[in-house]
Formats: structure tokens, sequence, C-alpha cells
């Protein structure tokens, strides 16, 4: 049986959970601008977050970065992809400029938030709504089944030297959750089986999204990455998984030709 502080914030993280569906899923329908300038907010919060965690006492440093980032996305999505490319590169490039310790991590980091930004406003313009929430679903029944599943079920821990809170059990269970969402999708989509094992797939991604910023809150012995989010702490914590996954699509789409008018 588990204890009640298993549960302790579950109101909060359900409250919060609840706004930013709202927030993310008008925004989605929406697209256009709306989507580019809601992207490149997100990705500029995360960032700042980011340099926040690296170098505490950079604050200045911290907010140029996260406006560099939001400003290099809206201009390359607006730019031809050959000449946009150089320019969503800079944020990366100027934190190796501006910081003196942990750039490694910086540069890691901000370039898979850049080019999971990039990818979700193609993936928006190009595919439309319906690949975008299959790709937004999937990552989302991840996190919540492997949060549910592993605190109700318990059992062996993941990698308890990173992440003490996840088990196999809410790990495995994600990948079932991403499965049965690939197979709805499929009906809808005519794709067929080969969408389940893609959905997996993109679990496993979000799921390395996750352990990589566990990682290194980790080595910079913080908790969360920012407390802007109710039981979420920052957006960083809570879209770890959207960075893998968007990452994932964007180098094996192409490759595999999926999903259609991606490549």
């Amino acid at each position: 049986m588990r204890s009640p502080e298993q549960w302790s914030d579950l109101r909060a993280r359900m409250l919060s959970a609840a706004a930013m569906v709202v927030v993310g899923v008008l925004g989605i329908w929406l697209g256009g601008h709306v989507f580019h300038l809601l992207v490149a907010l997100i990705c500029g919060v995360m960032v700042w977050e980011l340099v926040a965690m690296l170098r505490p006492e950079a604050r200045n440093t911290a907010l140029q970065l996260g406006g560099l980032t939001a400003a290099a996305l809206l201009a390359a999505v607006y730019m031809p992809v050959g000449l946009g490319l150089p320019v969503l590169m800079l944020p990366a490039l100027a934190g190796f400029a501006l910081l003196a310790q942990n750039r490694t991590l910086y540069m890691a980091f901000t370039v898979m938030i850049l080019l999971a930004g990039f990818g979700l406003m193609q993936v928006r313009d190009d595919m439309g709504f319906g690949w975008l929430m299959w790709l937004v679903a999937v990552v989302v029944v991840t996190d919540v089944v492997g949060y549910f599943a592993g605190r109700a079920i318990g059992g062996p821990k993941f990698w308890p030297a990173v992440s003490p809170k996840k088990t196999w059990s809410g790990t495995a269970a994600g990948w079932v959750g991403a499965a049965i969402v690939g197979l709805l999708f499929s009906i809808n989509t005519g794709m067929g089986l080969h969408l389940i094992g893609v959905s997996v797939a993109l679990s496993m991604a979000s799921q390395m999204g996750d352990i990589a910023e566990s990682g290194m809150k980790r080595k910079m012995g913080v908790k969360d990455s920012s407390s802007l989010i109710p039981g979420h702490g920052g957006l960083l914590d809570r879209f770890d998984g959207m960075l893998g996954a968007s990452v994932f699509l964007l180098i094996v789409g192409p490759l595999i030709g999926f999903p259609p008018g991606l490549g």
C-alpha cells in the first residue's frame, strides 16, 4: 500500500497540468504566428532556467541568453531553412562566449532546446494539427501513465542515483501508454501498426530527455529547474520529455520517411 505522501503533490500537479493543456492545445489549434510565439517564449524561458541552474549568480546573462533564444527561434522559422539554421545556432555559441563554466552542458541542452522548438514549429506548419497532437499525446501519456503506475506499483528503481522516484514499472507503463496512443492514431490515419512502434520509440526518447535533465540537475545540486509551475517545478522540468521526443523525430523522421510530409 502506498503512503499518502506519495500523492501529496497530486492536486497542484493536476491544476497546473490542466492550465498547461488548455494553453498548449489552444496554441497548437491556432498555429501560425501564435504557435510560433508560444514555442519561442517557452524555449526562451527554458534557456533562462538552464543558465540560472548552471550559473545562479549570472542573472543578467540568463535573461540575455533566454531572450536571444526566443528571438533566434522566431527569426529562423520565418527565414529560408538554409539561412535560418545559422541564426538558430547563435544562442548556443553566445553562451560559450558569455559563460565561464559548464559550457558543455549549456551548449548541449541549448542546442536540444533550439532544435526541438524549431522542429515543433515545422511539424505544425508542414503537417498540421493532427500529427503534432500525436507527438504531444505520446509524450504526455508516457509521463502521466508512468507517474501513476510508478507510484501505485512501485518496485525496482530505474536509476536511483539520478532520479530516485522513477521506477521500471512506471517506465514500462509509459511504453504501454504510448503504444495505445499509436494504436488509436493508426486507426484514424491509416498508418497501420507501424505507428505503434514509432510511438513507443518516441516514448523512449522522451524518457531519455527526462533522464538527461534529471542528471544535469543532480550534477548542479538542484531539485527543480525553477519554481514557475506549482507541482511541476520549471518549464524545463515539464518539457524535458518533449525535448527528447522532438529532437528524435526531427532526426529520425526524414531517415525513415515518417511521419508523412516530414521529409
